[in-house]
């Protein structure tokens, strides 16, 4: 069953028109050629009998056998010479009144010649295509004059059409067979341009590949993910509305028809844009942004017909901004609660050695031991509740303390002017606050334990080594010239010089080998300070400095 053409696919129809094309051009080409073909026969015609007739009447042998008694006795074996010798149909020589002296036919002769006389007469030589006795020709006429200037006679010279068609036969076959080879090195071309349109287009037709393309559009511009494609060159192709946003990229970039361009050029973070332009796979792989967390996920393109080639990656984005500073949250309060828990055991134990120290009869003891273990806890909560309106921060500093004192390091909190409660989001400042206190517990943490270690490798016959001091961390809180300090130090050895241009990047952690998921922190906390405006600053040691506009922060 035949396929309605509107069904062809693309390669198809136009195979179809091209071969169509070349065919109407073939023809016409062959009649223009055969045309031409003719004309040129004609011509050619005329010229050879122009020169032939030319020839006899300026020859003097004519001349003078024209005024002889009997001249067709003298002309007539040299008009049938000529017309052997040149391959002309006739040589007609006659007198001034028209009355033939040679003739093809030698009954013809002297008969009037039938055709055109009066332009020879007048001294003219002209060419005219005639009905004689021998049928159509073109034939050339010029006069015959003596030496004193006298027209004594007429030449005519003639090929009957019939002869110049045979010529003309003889000619149209080559010209067929060069049309003939251009109809086929073009269907060739035709051929081969077909098949490598179906496969680009998967044999697709033109209707199809429209809708593809609408429905392509309206998912590319309709989900709530950034999508971007980029080619094997590494150059950004095409990307949705949802990408540009995530990506600050300009919107009117992203039509079909705009430049490639290479992610890099575009101002995108270095290692995003070093993963865009890689071509590697990347699954739930997570980026950082001036403002935005991004989780990506990376593929090849690959075209459906299987073969192991790339039309370079897509990449899907998704914001994971507000879940990241949501999970600081609730890291912070899964903190407190984890001090609340830890409390729990502590106090349980704490109560019961009361109960047995008032049972023994020893209450002043129990009162005393009650009143010193709850001290540094209350007057903790108590400095930090009463400067400190905001009470996700308060919840955070306190959690972070209890949080320290079980890892051993003493966490001290000083907020000399009071701050009332924020104006935007504490999502932020938890994120802040909360990285640069985690981060400072465990460098405190790390170096006590190596300091301890170091001390119980020497052994009691070793030299004296100084026991090291608590561990402890400082967090500084304070407004200074209307904009918030926010300033965490610790007793660890500190970031390396070196090292202090890239801290803030993605990936980066002081831990050897690097463990999963680190190398975050430092990141969110520089992301979530350009949020604010503010800046960030590491001192000599484990200072970290962060001062914030209170503007944006506090009221």
């Amino acid at each position: 069953m035949a396929i309605p053409p509107r069904h062809w696919s693309i390669s198809a129809r136009l195979f179809a028109l091209q071969f169509a094309f070349i065919l109407l051009i073939g023809t016409v080409g062959v009649v223009a050629l055969a045309l031409d073909t003719r004309a040129r026969v004609d011509s050619e015609a005329a010229t050879r009998s122009t020169r032939v007739a030319s020839s006899i009447a300026e020859n003097p042998f004519v001349i003078d056998a024209v005024q002889d008694p009997d001249p067709t006795a003298t002309l007539q074996p040299y008009a049938v010479r000529l017309m052997n010798v040149f391959a002309v149909d006739f040589v007609t020589i006659m007198t001034t009144d028209g009355i033939r002296l040679t003739h093809r036919d030698p009954d013809e002769i002297g008969k009037p010649f039938m055709g055109t006389t009066a332009p020879a007469l007048e001294g003219k030589t002209f060419t005219e295509t005639f009905t004689g006795t021998l049928g159509p020709s073109v034939r050339a006429a010029t006069p015959i004059t003596a030496d004193d200037g006298e027209i004594v006679a007429l030449v005519s010279v003639g090929i009957t059409v019939e002869n110049l068609t045979g010529a003309f036969g003889q000619r149209i076959p080559a010209a067929i067979g060069i049309v003939a080879a251009l109809i086929l090195v073009g269907a060739l071309a035709s051929w081969l341009l077909s098949r490598y349109l179906r496969r680009v287009t998967w044999g697709r037709g033109p209707e199809e590949m429209s809708r593809m393309f609408a429905y392509y559009e309206s998912v590319l511009h309709s989900v709530r993910e950034g999508l971007v494609l980029v080619d094997t060159g590494g150059r950004i192709v095409l990307y949705n509305d949802h990408a540009a946003e995530l990506l600050s990229l300009p919107l009117a970039a992203s039509n079909s028809d705009a430049v490639p361009r290479r992610a890099s050029e575009y101002g995108i973070p270095a290692p995003l844009a070093e993963l865009l332009e890689s071509g590697r796979n990347a699954v739930d792989e997570t980026y950082l942004t001036d403002e935005r967390v991004l989780v990506l996920n990376q593929q090849q393109a690959v075209p459906p017909d299987g073969r192991p080639r790339s039309f370079g990656t897509v990449t899907t984005l998704r914001d994971r901004t507000e879940m990241q500073l949501l999970t600081g949250e609730l890291a912070s309060t899964r903190t407190m609660s984890d001090a609340l828990r830890s409390q729990t055991h502590e106090f349980s134990n704490r109560l019961h050695t009361i109960v047995s120290l008032i049972e023994l009869g020893r209450s002043a003891e129990a009162l005393e031991f009650a009143s010193a273990e709850n001290v540094v806890s209350q007057e903790l909560a108590d400095r930090v509740l009463g400067q400190i309106d905001e009470p996700v921060l308060a919840a955070l500093l306190l959690g972070k303390s209890a949080q320290a004192r079980e890892r051993g390091v003493h966490l001290l909190v000083d907020v000399p002017v009071a701050l009332r409660q924020t104006e935007t989001d504490p999502s932020l400042l938890v994120t802040i606050l909360g990285n640069l206190i985690d981060n400072a517990v465990d460098a405190a943490s790390d170096a006590g334990n190596a300091a301890r270690a170091a001390v119980g490798a020497n052994g009691p016959a070793a030299a004296p080594v100084p026991v090291p001091d608590e561990p402890w961390v400082e967090v500084y809180l304070a407004l200074d010239d209307g904009r918030l300090v926010i300033q965490v130090s610790d007793s660890g050895p500190g970031i390396p010089p070196e090292d202090v241009g890239r801290a803030f990047s993605r990936g980066y952690s002081t831990k050897e080998p690097v463990e999963h998921g680190r190398g975050v922190g430092l990141a969110l906390v520089s992301q979530s300070v350009r949020r604010l405006g503010g800046t960030i600053e590491v001192g000599e040691g484990s200072v970290f400095t962060v001062e914030l506009p209170r503007s944006e922060v506090l009221r």
